[in-house]
């Protein structure tokens, strides 16, 4: 699994998850846009610790500088 996700993409990932998750808790983790919410806070915070997104594979997309990539 190569990493297509520059730092800036990664950050801003991290930034929007957290947003994402303060919202879910100001309308209440219980509710089902409170879940899906956290499920998609997630999926960011998953998809930034890892480097890797699959829609980014799925459309040949890359936010990696190809200096980076090949280090």
């Amino acid at each position: 699994m190569t990493q297509n996700m520059g730092p800036i993409d990664r950050a801003a990932r991290v930034v929007v998850a957290f947003a994402v998750a303060l919202l879910s808790l100001s309308l209440g983790f219980g509710t089902v846009i409170g879940i899906v919410l956290l499920v998609v806070a997630s999926i960011l915070l998953v998809t930034a610790t890892v480097g890797f997104c699959p829609l980014y594979a799925l459309f040949h997309v890359s936010t990696r500088s190809r200096r980076r990539a090949s280090l």
